[in-house]
């Protein structure tokens, strides 16, 4: 059924924050930090069936004073070989579901934000559907951001395992 499939954890941390990091945020310049992520790259066999990527993650910089600075990003997309509108259709509306619980706002937003970010300038073209994407959540507060990302997590297979038996 599938071809290629990985699932990656990763925690890592470091005694200074990446120069990266500290570009959008040059408070945390020489913080401790950790991050923490889980992807998933699945190829199936089968052209009919698409390929897809999810990625849930977060990072953490301590300040010295004890303060944690925190921040989300991740998200979900479907790159078919050949199209069928009622897979997208489905893929699409369960990412909706995923972020529905906290706000009409967000599903727009990180739909947006997924079709800009995965868009192939040199080719003039998409990769793929598309589905969300979001980077350096961090408001309202860390139980909202984190019950954001959790969803995502959690409704990822009930957007690809479907696509996945029917073209099997």
């Amino acid at each position: 059924m599938l071809e290629r499939d990985g699932v990656a954890f990763s925690h890592v941390q470091g005694d200074k924050m990446p120069a990266s990091a500290t570009a959008h945020r040059p408070e945390l310049a020489g913080c401790s930090w950790e991050a923490m992520g889980v992807s998933l790259m699945r190829h199936p066999r089968n052209p009919y069936a698409p390929t897809s990527h999810a990625n849930v993650r977060m990072f953490m910089a301590h300040k010295p004073d004890g303060e944690k600075v925190f921040w989300f990003g991740g998200g979900m997309g479907l790159t078919p070989y050949y199209g069928f509108e009622e897979d997208a259709v489905h893929f699409h509306q369960i990412c909706k579901s995923s972020l529905a619980p906290f706000g009409d706002d967000l599903h727009p937003k990180y739909k947006k934000w997924c079709d800009e970010y995965f868009y192939l300038k040199h080719r003039q073209e998409p990769r793929g559907i598309g589905g969300i994407f979001f980077d350096d959540l961090s408001e309202p507060d860390f139980a909202t951001c984190f019950a954001i990302q959790q969803s995502v997590g959690d409704h990822y297979l009930s957007a690809y395992a479907p696509l996945l038996e029917k073209h099997n």
